[in-house]
């Protein structure tokens, strides 16, 4: 059945009936938990007690953290009520609640106003919650007053409780029995009852709904085109050069992302290596120069110290605006035109990007409001966004992209950067706010200082505000900002490189320290392009540009400049022999050197040939370029 749509559920059990592994089963993929221990320790002398303890503490995984409320009972509700959207908590169990409850040492007190106050944090309690509890409710009344006072104590709590809960489900000899489903719930026939028995193993579709802090609605992801060169440059500029083909099913992510997320670091070896393995290359000069720092980055995220150039490439072009002072001086629409331009397959970006071999994806991000004035999104939009961008990363993986290429283009995304970098670095706005150029090519003073006043006003109407990552994209970052942020981190996952260009990106990078420190480590910087803001992110971040291009063709395009040079930096490294001297060896001199199979020896030519015979090289990476069959129908933003 489906248990969408619930967030609180109670798991009533006998000794030894397997409630706790149950409970934990439903919540083992969950990429952090808060496990809230209720059990006394006890007598020291007890060994069979302490190890009950100790089998369930050796259960727990180490992402988990565990949080005790043994001294105060009343706490536990504390816990509850304070507990945050994002998070899960397993409360284990009910019953040692109880005995701390019955406790002399927390005696006199109101057993039964206790209750109901856990109860009602149950009920407003903003995380998703499992509680674990002993059925007592099947055994002999006991004999004597204190165990009777502890029965009574926990029926009124399992009642109290499983009131409040959205579900309930009683585990008899390790088979769970759902004996309360939540309204959403659906089970195979129409007309079955609420009662529903399911195996262990049928816990594994609960656990994505456990882990999101909210259902997550079907979201479409915007089409991926694949570029194509024109076949002369008086082409028809109004023809798109691709179409999506077909589309990819979306699948639940069960996602949570929080501060201080464990996701993986490139190869610490494999870079090291790969750059000592460039000084023993059989070149005529001194190296690739500071090119190397490119090999070893790709050594390091393709684990090899022999890496491979990036075969399949993906642009993703950011479009949201930010309204306010932020977008003084632009012009309205330009940056809706520019992304139509790009879905079009004109301009520079889908130019450069078909030169390059690289596929297109233009996504639209929810518009952010005047940060001057009120908070650029609401909290539920940045958590939609960052999992949407997220969600963008995990379907190029899936495609088979090897490097992604960030870009965005809106009104106001200069001034919503330098927001984000002074409240993340301590930065003055003046001081990473490029100067405002209109049309014409004129310096627009006036505009630049709106923007600067702009962010200085977030700023003060922000300062007693939260600095945490996702408090500082609902305050300042906006759409686009939130949106890269989950990009980052979702390529951080599953280990993709991502080459930034401009100060979208790098602001995305300074707030995704804070969610996961890794993320950085998957990123390049080809050029800064003279952007103030890009340089103090980069410094801050530790990514030195390779290139000082200043080219200014708009986020990302920029990047694909660069990016042919890079593939060829990595196809040289790869592809060159070691120097005869340091044990190489040279191929014989009867034999050409290249394995072209147009390559043509000179003195084997034709003598009649008056020009030589060029052919088309193959593609520098291992696999050929992304051909977009992982594309989803076209669709606009929906937060959520």
């Amino acid at each position: 059945m489906s248990v969408d749509g619930w967030n609180t559920v109670l798991v009533l059990g006998g000794i030894r009936s397997g409630k706790s592994e149950f409970a934990e089963s439903l919540v083992s993929d969950a990429p952090v938990v808060r496990y809230v221990a209720t059990a006394p320790e006890g007598d020291p002398e007890d060994t069979e007690w302490a190890t009950r303890l100790a089998a369930h503490r050796a259960r727990r995984p180490g992402s988990w953290t565990t949080e005790e409320t043994t001294e105060d009972p009343r706490r536990l509700a504390d816990v509850l009520g304070s507990a945050e959207p994002n998070e899960l908590l397993l409360v284990d169990d009910l019953g040692g609640w109880v005995t701390v409850l019955l406790d002399p040492d927390h005696q006199p007190a109101d057993d039964l106003a206790t209750i109901a106050e856990l109860a009602e944090a149950i009920r407003g309690c903003a995380a998703r919650v499992v509680l674990v509890s002993p059925e007592v409710g099947l055994s002999l009344v006991p004999t004597t007053p204190l165990g009777r006072a502890f029965t009574d104590a926990l029926g009124a709590a399992n009642r109290a409780v499983a009131d409040a809960c959205d579900a309930v489900v009683l585990v008899v000899a390790g088979q769970p029995v759902w004996l309360k489903s939540p309204a959403t719930a659906t089970a195979t026939e129409p007309s079955a009852p609420a009662t529903v028995t399911a195996s262990p193993a049928a816990a594994a579709p609960v656990v994505a709904s456990l882990a999101d802090t909210e259902p997550t609605p079907e979201v479409q992801l915007p089409d991926v085109l694949t570029p194509t060169p024109p076949a002369a440059p008086t082409a028809e500029p109004g023809n798109p050069w691709a179409a999506p083909t077909m589309a990819l099913p979306m699948v639940s992510t069960g996602l949570v992302i929080q501060p201080g997320m464990e996701l993986p670091m490139p190869d610490e070896y494999a870079g090291p290596q790969a750059v000592d393995r460039l000084a023993t290359l059989d070149v005529p000069g001194a190296g690739l120069g500071v090119l190397d720092r490119v090999v070893g980055f790709a050594a390091a995220t393709q684990g090899t110290s022999t890496p491979a150039a990036w075969g399949s490439a993906r642009v993703l072009l950011l479009h949201g605006d930010h309204a306010g002072g932020a977008a003084a001086g632009t012009v309205a629409g330009e940056s809706a035109r520019r992304a139509a331009q790009a879905r079009a397959g004109r301009g520079a970006l889908a130019r450069l990007a078909a030169e390059s071999g690289a596929s297109l994806q233009v996504v639209d991000t929810p518009a952010s409001a005047p940060i001057e004035d009120e908070p650029a999104l609401a909290p539920e939009q940045v958590e939609s966004a960052l999992r949407y961008g997220w969600r963008l990363a995990e379907q190029a993986a899936d495609a088979g992209v090897q490097l992604l290429v960030l870009g965005a283009c809106g009104a106001g995304t200069e001034a919503a950067a330098a927001a984000v970098l002074a409240a993340t670095a301590g930065a003055e706005p003046p001081a990473v706010l490029g100067r405002v150029i209109t049309e014409s090519g004129e310096i627009d003073d006036a505009a630049w200082m709106i923007r600067c006043a702009a962010v200085r006003d977030a700023l003060h109407r922000t300062r007693r505000s939260s600095r945490g990552a996702k408090d500082i994209l609902a305050e300042l970052g906006g759409g686009d900002v939130a949106v890269a942020t989950g990009v980052l981190l979702g390529a951080t996952a599953r280990r993709v490189p991502v080459l930034l260009d401009g100060p979208v990106g790098m602001a995305a990078a300074m707030v995704s320290r804070d969610l996961a420190g890794q993320a950085r480590h998957w990123c390049l910087l080809a050029d800064h392009g003279g952007h103030p803001a890009v340089r103090l992110a980069a410094d801050v971040l530790g990514l030195t540009p390779l290139l000082d291009l200043r080219m200014d063709l708009g986020e990302g395009a920029n990047a694909l400049v660069a990016l042919p040079l890079l593939r060829s930096v990595l196809a040289l490294s790869a592809a060159l022999p070691v120097h005869p001297s340091l044990g190489g060896t040279d191929p014989p001199a009867d034999e050409p050197e290249s394995t072209d199979p147009s390559y043509a020896d000179p003195d084997l030519t034709e003598p009649d040939s008056t020009e030589p015979d060029f052919a088309e090289p193959e593609p520098a990476g291992p696999g050929p370029a992304s051909t977009g069959v992982d594309e989803q129908p076209a669709s606009g933003w929906r937060a959520g």
